[in-house]
C-alpha cells in the first residue's frame, strides 16, 4: 500500500510537470512572421536619416490577410509616412497568424552613411 501511494504520488508529479511545461508556440510564430514581413517591407527606404528613429507600429490584419497600419508612434513625421505607405493594405500570410489579428511592432530605422 506504501509503494502504490508512493507510485501515484511520482506520476502526479510528473504528469504535473509536463502540465505546466506545455506552451502555445502560435502566438510566438505570429508575431515573428509579422516581424520579418514588417522588416522585409521597410528595407531600403528612399530618404536618408540623420539620428536613429524609433517608432512602434500597430498593425490590424483585416479580412482579406492585409496589414492595415492603425497608428506609428513615432516623432518623425517622413517615418511615419514611410511606414503608413510602405505597410498598408499589403498582403500577409495567414497560416502562422493564428487567432490573433492585432500586433504591435516595434520598428528602428538606423541613421544613413
Amino acid at each position: 500500500m506504501k509503494n502504490l501511494k508512493i507510485l501515484v504520488l511520482v506520476v502526479a508529479m510528473a504528469f504535473g510537470s509536463i502540465v505546466s511545461a506545455t506552451t502555445n508556440p502560435i502566438k510566438t510564430a505570429a508575431s515573428t512572421s509579422i516581424s520579418k514581413s514588417v522588416g522585409e517591407l521597410l528595407k531600403n527606404p528612399d530618404f536618408q536619416l540623420d539620428q536613429e528613429v524609433d517608432a512602434v507600429v500597430d498593425i490590424f490584419i483585416n479580412s482579406d490577410d492585409e496589414m492595415v497600419v492603425l497608428s506609428v508612434d513615432t516623432d518623425n513625421e517622413k517615418v511615419e509616412q514611410y511606414i503608413k505607405s510602405r505597410l498598408n493594405y499589403k498582403k500577409v500570410e495567414n497560416s502562422t497568424l493564428g487567432n490573433k489579428k492585432s500586433f504591435k511592432v516595434p520598428v528602428k530605422m538606423v541613421k544613413s552613411n
